[in-house]
């Protein structure tokens, strides 16, 4: 079937059941302190870019690109449908944020994930993401994998 992506509000109930979901599950694999998310109001500001993949008008994943400073930005709030998983939507997402952030005239494309997550870290090496050190607010994790894409311009 179909998956179709649009940029959408993250205040709707759909993804508010995601964000929720995301936090159970990050909540089974890591403490509290490890777990690193942004609030909804964040996701409203002018500088996000919130993406939504549907199957038949149902969302089946989600994920946003956070612009920063310097040309830099960062994913975040990356989550498939557990029932969706394994048939491209993460990967979908993924060039999604990166052609928005591309056309946003980000340089350096920053991401944060956990050492659980080894699906997650697969789907981001192979978009050609590289390990990199603790950036913006995060302190160094052993927890935490640490990952950035530049953009060449």
């Amino acid at each position: 079937m179909e998956i179709t992506l649009a940029t959408e509000s993250p205040d709707q109930p759909e993804v508010g059941a995601f964000f929720a979901a995301s936090e159970a599950y990050m909540a089974a694999l890591y403490p509290a302190e490890s777990n690193h998310f942004v609030d909804v109001a964040a996701l409203l500001r002018p500088d996000v870019h919130f993406v939504v993949a549907r199957r038949q008008g149902m969302a089946v994943g989600c994920g946003a690109l956070v612009r920063g400073e310097g040309g830099s930005a960062e994913i975040k709030r990356m989550w498939v449908d557990p029932n969706c998983r394994g048939g491209g939507v993460g990967g979908m997402l993924l060039a999604n944020l990166v052609d928005a952030a591309d056309a946003a005239g980000v340089t350096l494309l920053q991401l944060e994930t956990g050492i659980n997550q080894p699906e997650a870290i697969s789907l981001y090496r192979r978009a050609g993401f590289v390990e990199c050190g603790p950036f913006g607010n995060y302190s160094a994790d052993p927890l935490s994998v640490f990952m950035e894409l530049a953009l060449l311009r």
